[in-house]
């Protein structure tokens, strides 16, 4: 399948038309969808019907624990429809749900009839497909994000960037959300901030395998960029030369 066009973040991630400048964002913004099938379902049928059963349990038993499955029709494969929600880590249970029902109710507005699709937040991702994706990295479903302004030591601000998510990798499968936050000091005074999580579908060494692939397209995505991220289906990681959650205040 041909990669979707990056999405690109203006200045302090500004996204047409919405900005919102230093600001840690306070509600969740839409960032990107992907419709992932060629193949569609027409109203009124038994995967029409199985696919707002997955996305309503998701809606439901997601926010919780801020990740959750579903799959519906499993005695007929051809109306099959496999979910997923993952809400950012530091997110409450309570904007999380927000979030999942935009989710769910916008990405059958964006991807009408289709029978695969992957739609983000800043607070979640969703997807969902008529194929079994559980516990298999998704490279498929993937953007970039990033800040247009570059560093004036491209280099060494290469190196940093990717010793500090390398690091925060190292650490995550050891956490019960695989989420990880962290900074460290670059220069006097200005810290680089980095956030990487995974889906909890995982098998173990799953996550961390996924986020080396997305840490190796830093060349390709981020190239000496003050900001930026990769985005996919099963994993992401941000950094950013301010803090992007509000423990890293």
């Amino acid at each position: 399948m041909k990669q979707s066009t990056p999405t690109i973040f203006l200045g302090l991630f500004l996204v047409l038309p919405l900005a919102f400048g230093d600001d840690i964002v306070t509600d969740s913004a839409f960032l990107f969808h992907i419709c992932s099938s060629f193949d569609n379902y027409t109203a009124h049928t038994p995967y029409a019907s199985n696919l707002n059963q997955a996305l309503d349990q998701l809606a439901s038993n997601a926010p919780p624990s801020g990740f959750g499955l579903s799959s519906v029709g499993k005695d007929n494969l051809q109306n099959q429809v496999n979910g997923l929600a993952l809400c950012r880590g530091d997110v409450s249970s309570a904007d999380c749900k927000n979030c999942v029902a935009t989710a769910s109710q916008e990405i059958r507005e964006r991807c009408p009839y289709g029978k695969g699709a992957a739609i983000w937040y800043d607070f979640c991702v969703l997807k969902y497909s008529n194929t079994k994706f559980f516990g298999k990295i998704d490279n498929r479903n993937k953007f970039y994000m990033w800040n247009l302004e570059e560093s004036d030591d491209p280099a060494a601000f290469n190196e940093q960037v990717k010793r500090l998510l390398t690091s925060l990798s190292e650490k995550v499968e050891a956490t019960r959300n695989l989420y990880v936050i962290g900074d460290v000091e670059i220069k006097a005074s200005e810290k680089l901030y980095g956030l990487v999580q995974c889906t909890r579908d995982l098998p173990s060494g799953g996550c961390k395998k996924c986020l080396e692939i997305a840490i190796g397209e830093l060349p390709s995505c981020c190239d000496a960029k003050i900001g930026g991220r990769v985005v996919g289906g099963s994993c992401n990681f941000r950094y950013e030369l301010y803090p992007i959650v509000d423990a890293q205040k």
